[in-house]
């Protein structure tokens, strides 16, 4: 019977040595550690590349045992005011660190979710509360930072982790929890999680559950993904002037399987990096991907620009421009 218990926790790293992908990042965070002598950070990246991990695993080396006295964690898209700022995150500031630490250590998740009041609001509480307190601030977009708390802060970027880093882990989750792990199972979460180590460990434990023996057809059953083959088939349907059959099966994928628009429409995407078509070809479906991307983001019914957006693979298909 397995463990009813979610993996992503029990398997988060505890140590920045445990942090996979991200190399270059973790051997300067634990210059840090060594001499104790931590700036401001901001991590910024995609979700699922180990921002928290490693927020939390410098807190555990730099106090040890009792690192949960001199660290807090607040997730700024929850609590996104300027109040937040001046209350809780003030007040954790100015008190003195405890035991033998020589700051404490307040971590913003999410960041970029902060008003520019609030924004503006911690650059002074950062700049005033430095000798007794450190902030790690984490986001998706660094870019919805404002400049003067970027300045005071080391900036890192953390990419994607690579398909190897990810597939070593998952064998050992798999070996940890008794899971069967097949080859064309590991190939198509390597696919869904497209450098999300959390996405991947989720699909695991989601497909993990239907049966021990994780195979490609559980995964895409319990993540909301298409094959790829399925798109690339929809793809090239439509560009071969068959717009019938292409609808068919965006109507299989939205009706029987389930996805959404937006599901699709990103897979659209990645599928066409991989499809063989002139370049100028290629240019202009992309630009078309990106504006019914952006329309459906704005609220327009996903059905009729997923099937604009077939007719138009259609029109370019066919040669008619």
């Amino acid at each position: 019977m397995l463990k009813e218990e979610i993996w992503i926790e029990k398997y988060r790293p505890k140590k920045l040595d445990a942090i996979v992908g991200q190399d270059e990042v973790i051997k300067r965070l634990k210059s840090y550690v060594k001499t104790r002598n931590l700036p401001h950070l901001l991590f910024s990246g995609p979700p699922g590349v180990g921002k928290t991990a490693a927020a939390i695993s410098v807190a555990r080396e730099l106090f040890g045992e009792s690192w949960t006295n001199n660290f807090t964690e607040l997730n700024a898209s929850d609590e996104r005011g300027i109040d937040v700022v001046r209350i809780k995150i003030k007040n954790f500031a100015r008190t003195s660190p405890l035991g033998e630490a020589e700051f404490k250590i307040i971590f913003l998740d999410e960041a970029d979710a902060l008003t520019s009041d609030a924004q503006s609001a911690l650059r002074r509480t950062m700049e005033k509360y430095t000798s007794s307190c450190r902030f790690i601030l984490s986001c998706n977009y660094s870019s919805k930072i404002i400049e003067p708390i970027q300045s005071r802060c080391a900036v890192y970027r953390f990419k994607p982790i690579s398909g190897a880093a990810v597939e070593e882990r998952l064998k050992h989750i798999a070996k940890e929890e008794g899971v069967t792990l097949t080859e064309d199972g590991l190939e198509a979460i390597r696919y869904v999680a497209a450098g999300d180590m959390r996405r991947a460990i989720n699909a695991l434990q989601a497909a993990a559950m239907l049966d021990k023996k994780v195979n490609m057809d559980a995964i895409y059953k319990t993540t909301a993904a298409a094959r790829p083959e399925e798109i690339e088939s929809l793809i090239k349907l439509a560009l071969s002037g068959d717009f019938n059959k292409a609808r068919a099966t965006l109507d299989y994928l939205l009706i029987e399987q389930g996805l959404s628009g937006e599901d699709i429409i990103g897979q659209i995407f990645r599928a066409m990096m991989d499809i063989t078509i002139p370049d100028m070809l290629k240019i202009d479906l992309i630009d078309r991907i990106g504006e019914v991307d952006f329309r459906m983001a704005e609220g327009a019914n996903e059905r009729i620009q997923l099937e604009a957006l077939i007719a138009h693979f259609v029109y370019c298909g066919s040669g008619r421009k």
